[in-house]
């Protein structure tokens, strides 16, 4: 009786610790911040019933100060590394966090043969990723690349995105595995020329098969650099908006002319929009413009419609977000104004696409929510104020 006892004990321990274990695979954040002594990489804890919740367990400078800090993965990659650009430096770092409360520094990358200024990833089956360049060569005279990159950062294959008289900066990117295809969007970083063109590849060889043309709408600016392409979730469809807050539908990938159409205008001035996430049926945009967030209903993807809001305080500029695997919450960072030193929680209801702030984001004792990055003092020591950008939940 006592063994069976002692059997029964050990299975219901061992489920609870399965259980624990499968439900906080997102419990932390992964925030790349930039700092004049040393950028850095902060692991916040997102655990409500932890004692440090919302608080900046963790940090790993990377001993290089000024790189400005920019994008990371929008979702954190099956192998556990985050690569993490800083752009001003045309030089992307390199984290092994497969064990999240201790990451671990690999190294960083910097060109693609002649390409330079790497700017957004996406990791592909088999362990590579493939990532956008930005400029061939110095001066930014010239139009970058798509490359596909082992996991160490070496370099497999490129291709050139040079077309024609096309003014042609590679931003960011979408992989489209059904149809064997890439998307990638031009908007340059410098500023030196707008853009209104994505980029249309066939993924195994990386050859470009056509430059599209996003057309403008009544505003006459809403195609003007294309800011973030999206897969939806039917794995089919692709949508991409612009930094001045046009949203495009593309056709069908497969096609031999694909087709960009204006399908909705999320309003407001130049660069008002940036980072989308898809969040089941729902296409939650940045607007700086509220400031806040906007969640559309995509599940007709020609007819998008407006079910949501989240207006935060007119300071509270966001341009960086990215959705828990939960698919349930939502980081917001990377902005201006109040938020150039701030990380905040937002939530979504999968069935509704209601939008909410967090308000209990927030470490025991703060006067307001969310995590801030204006103090002096960090794990790795008093280096002072920190500017967080590129943000990726634990999976």
């Amino acid at each position: 009786m006592k063994i069976r006892f002692a059997y029964v004990l050990l299975m219901l321990v061992g489920t609870a610790e399965s259980a624990v274990g499968q439900s906080a695979p997102d419990r932390y954040l992964f925030v790349w911040a930039g700092s004049p002594a040393s950028d850095f990489l902060a692991v916040i804890d997102t655990e409500p019933t932890s004692p440090d919740y919302a608080r900046v367990i963790t940090t790993l400078p990377v001993g290089q100060g000024g790189t400005r800090p920019h994008h990371t993965d929008h979702q954190l990659a099956p192998d556990r590394q985050l690569w993490a650009n800083g752009f001003a430096a045309g030089r992307t770092f390199r984290f092994d966090l497969s064990k999240p409360r201790t990451p671990r520094l690999l190294g960083h990358f910097d060109m693609a043969g002649e390409y330079m200024h790497p700017h957004s990833f996406a990791a592909i089956p088999g362990g590579n990723r493939l990532a956008t360049y930005q400029m061939r060569g110095h001066g930014n005279a010239r139009p970058g690349a798509l490359a596909e990159l082992h996991s160490d950062g070496t370099v497999v294959q490129t291709g050139n995105s040079e077309s024609g008289s096309a003014f042609i900066r590679p931003y960011s990117l979408a992989v489209v595995s059904y149809a064997g295809r890439v998307v990638t969007t031009s908007a340059d970083m410098h500023g030196k020329e707008p853009s209104n063109f994505v980029q249309i590849w066939r993924k195994r060889d990386l050859k470009l098969l056509q430059t599209v043309s996003l057309p403008q709408g009544p505003r006459g600016k809403e195609g003007t650099d294309p800011a973030e392409p999206r897969l939806l979730s039917d794995g089919a469809t692709v949508m991409v908006n612009s930094f001045n807050c046009g949203l495009f539908l593309l056709s069908d990938l497969r096609k031999t002319s694909v087709k960009a159409r204006l399908v909705h205008d999320f309003g407001g001035g130049s660069q008002n929009c940036a980072l989308p996430v898809v969040a089941g049926r729902y296409w939650v945009q940045t607007n700086a413009n509220l400031p806040g967030l906007i969640a559309l209903d995509v599940s007709d993807p020609e007819r998008p419609r407006e079910v949501s809001r989240l207006t935060l305080a007119p300071d509270m500029l966001v341009h960086w977000i990215a959705l828990a695997p939960d698919g349930r919450r939502i980081v917001l960072s990377g902005g201006g104004g109040a938020m150039k030193q701030k990380v905040l929680m937002a939530r979504i209801d999968p069935a509704t696409g209601t939008l909410s702030l967090d308000r209990d984001f927030r470490a025991k004792g703060a006067t307001s929510e969310g995590v801030s990055f204006s103090g002096s003092d960090w794990p790795h020591g008093a280096t002072g104020p920190a500017v967080p950008h590129g943000a990726v939940f634990s999976r």
